[in-house]
C-alpha cells in the first residue's frame, strides 16, 4: 500500500506563510531548535537556516523594551538576515520534490520542523522589521492592551504634501534660532577654496539633479514657504545619494542644510541620515575604507548621534554613540557643518558641536567620496530635504593670514539670498576675525563685499555695501569691536573671481575681504 503523503499546498502553507503573515506577538521564550534531523537534506537545511537566522534575531528581541540604540552592525545583521529569508525562499521547490514519495514517519516529523521553523521565521521577520523600522519599542511582558494615556499619545503631525515634488502647505520652520547671539561662540571655520557647491536653484522640479547619481531615486521639490529648490532624499535598503566630487583634500569642510516633513513621534527610532565619506563612489558604504556619521530622526526619546569607521578591510577604532537631544533641531531647518582636518573629524548641527573625533580618519588620502543615505523612515510620510551642499578646500588659518598678509577673503560668510542677513552658522569666520581685532588693538580692517553677477549692477552694488555693513554690525554688536576701527565697502559684481555662468563660479564670487588699514 502507498503511504499517505502530504500534499504540495499543505507543505506550502506550512513553509510559507510566514513570507506575508506578520502579526505574530513578540516571543517571551525561545523557540527551541530541533535536536535531530529529518533526513531529507533540503528539509534538514530549511530548517537549520532558519533557526540560524532566528537566533541571530533573537538576542535584539530586549533592545527596544530598554531603550538601547542599535549600533550600524546590527542594523547590518538585521538586514542580512531579511535578504537570507527571500534566498531561503527560493528552495521551496527542493523541499517540495524531496518529501514526494517521503516514508510517513518522515514526512510527519518534517511537517512538525518545518512547522517549527516556520513560527521561528515569522517571529524573525517581524522583529526584524519592527527594530529596523523602529516600532519594537514595547516591552513583550507588558499587557498589549493598556490604554496609553492621552498626553502621551502620538502627536498629531500637521504639515501636510499636496504632491511628489510641490509642497505647498508645509509649515515654514518656527523655532530655527531667532538671531545671531546663540551663535556668537560657533567656532566651526569653512575651507576657502569651494569645490562642489549646489544650491539646485538650475535643477528642475521633479528631477534628479544633473551633478548628482543614485541607485534608487530622488528629485528636486519646492516649498511655498520655505525659500528654493530642496533634493528629496529617498529611504532605501543600500540607496545612495552621490554628489559628483572626487579627490578629496587632507583638509576640508561640508555643510548643508537640512529639511525635514512628517517627522513625528510616530517616526521610527531607526530615522537616520548617513553621511559617508568613502574610497569609491559605488552604492555602498565603501570597499576597503569609509567613515560614517549617522543622524537620528527618531523623536520618542533622544536617540545617539552614531559614528562608524571602517579602514584596511576591517572595523576601525571608531565606534560611538554620542548622547544628543536634537529633536527639535531635525524637525525644523537645521544646518550640517562637517571639518575633516587631516585625521581629525567635527561635526556640528546649528550652533552645537557634538563630535569631535582627533583620529577618526585613520588613513590620509583613501576618501576621496561623499554619500548620503536614508534609512527607517516611513515611507511617504517621513521625508527629508537637503539644500546647500557645499563642499570647500580648508586648512588655512584666516587669523594667521590676515596678520602675515594684511588681507584676506572668504566665501564662507553666508547671507540670505537677495539680503543682507547673515546666516548665523557664518559666524565662525566673522569669530576668528574678532579674535584678531581684540589680540591688537591697532588693527584697523575695511571690510570688502561682493556679490555675483544675477540681478542688476546697482542693485548688486548696494547689496554689497549692505552686507559689509552687515559683518561690521557683528563684530561690533557681538565681539564689542569698537566701530571706528572698521570701515566698509561695496564693489558688487565689478571683481569677480569664477565664472557667473555656472554655480561653483557664482558662490567663489559671493565673498567678503578683510584688508588691513
Amino acid at each position: 500500500m502507498r503511504h499517505q503523503r502530504i500534499s504540495p499546498p499543505t507543505i506550502l502553507t506550512f513553509c510559507f506563510l510566514f513570507i506575508v503573515q506578520f502579526a505574530i506577538e513578540a516571543q517571551t521564550k525561545k523557540i527551541k531548535r530541533p535536536k535531530s534531523k529529518v533526513g531529507i537534506s533540503s528539509v534538514d537545511n530549511f530548517v537549520q537556516t532558519s533557526f540560524n537566522l532566528y537566533d541571530k534575531v533573537y538576542k535584539y528581541d530586549g533592545y527596544a523594551a530598554t531603550e538601547t540604540p542599535l549600533e550600524d552592525e546590527d542594523l547590518d545583521v538585521l538586514e542580512e538576515a531579511l535578504e537570507e529569508v527571500r534566498l531561503l525562499s527560493e528552495s521551496a521547490p527542493d523541499i517540495l520534490n524531496d518529501m514526494d514519495g517521503a516514508g510517513m514517519i518522515k514526512q510527519g516529523k518534517a511537517t512538525l520542523q518545518i512547522n517549527r521553523a516556520k513560527n521561528a521565521l515569522k517571529y524573525s521577520i517581524k522583529t526584524a522589521k519592527e527594530l529596523l523600522l523602529g516600532e519594537k519599542n514595547k516591552n513583550p511582558n507588558t499587557d498589549t492592551t493598556t490604554e496609553i494615556p492621552e498626553e502621551l499619545d502620538y502627536e498629531k503631525d500637521d504639515s501636510t504634501i499636496n504632491s511628489e515634488n510641490d509642497i505647498t502647505t508645509i509649515d515654514e520652520p518656527n523655532d530655527v534660532s531667532s538671531g545671531l547671539e546663540v551663535y556668537s561662540k560657533y567656532d566651526f571655520v569653512p575651507g576657502d577654496k569651494t569645490l562642489f557647491f549646489d544650491d539646485f536653484s538650475q535643477a528642475f522640479v521633479g528631477d534628479l539633479p544633473s551633478r548628482w547619481n543614485t541607485n534608487g531615486s530622488g528629485a528636486i521639490v519646492n516649498f511655498n514657504k520655505v525659500e528654493g529648490n530642496w533634493f528629496e532624499l529617498k529611504t532605501g535598503y543600500r540607496l545612495y545619494i552621490i554628489p559628483d566630487l572626487a579627490d578629496l583634500p587632507e583638509n576640508y569642510s561640508i555643510e548643508f542644510d537640512i529639511l525635514s516633513s512628517g517627522i513625528s513621534k510616530k517616526t521610527p527610532a531607526g530615522a537616520r541620515l548617513f553621511v559617508i565619506l568613502s574610497d569609491t563612489d559605488a552604492f555602498n558604504d565603501g570597499k576597503s575604507h569609509y567613515a560614517s556619521v549617522s543622524i537620528p530622526f527618531g523623536q520618542n526619546a533622544p536617540y545617539a548621534i552614531n559614528t562608524f569607521n571602517f579602514f584596511n578591510g576591517k572595523s576601525g577604532s571608531i565606534k560611538t554613540s554620542l548622547a544628543a537631544d536634537i529633536r527639535d533641531d531635525v524637525k525644523n531647518q537645521s544646518h550640517i557643518a562637517i571639518s575633516v582636518t587631516k585625521k581629525r573629524y567635527r561635526l556640528w548641527i546649528n550652533e552645537v558641536k557634538y563630535i569631535d573625533v582627533p583620529r577618526f580618519i585613520e588613513e590620509l588620502d583613501v576618501l576621496n567620496f561623499i554619500k548620503f543615505h536614508a534609512s527607517g523612515l516611513r515611507d511617504g510620510e517621513d521625508r527629508i530635504f537637503i539644500k546647500n551642499l557645499k563642499v570647500a578646500e580648508g586648512g588655512v588659518d584666516l587669523r594667521r593670514k590676515l596678520l602675515t598678509e594684511g588681507r584676506v577673503s572668504t566665501n564662507g560668510i553666508l547671507f540670505d539670498s537677495g539680503a543682507s542677513n547673515i546666516q548665523p552658522q557664518s559666524l565662525g569666520i566673522v569669530r576668528q576675525i574678532s579674535q584678531v581685532l581684540q589680540r591688537d588693538q591697532n588693527i584697523k580692517l575695511n571690510i570688502i563685499g561682493h556679490t555675483d553677477a544675477d540681478g542688476s549692477e546697482d542693485s548688486n552694488l548696494k547689496l554689497s555695501q549692505a552686507r559689509a555693513n552687515a559683518v561690521k554690525d557683528a563684530l561690533v554688536s557681538l565681539y564689542q569691536i569698537s566701530a571706528n576701527r572698521l570701515t566698509t565697502d561695496g564693489k558688487g559684481e565689478t571683481q569677480p573671481i569664477g565664472d557667473n555662468a555656472t554655480v561653483n563660479g557664482k558662490s567663489q564670487n559671493r565673498r567678503v575681504e578683510f584688508v588691513k588699514l
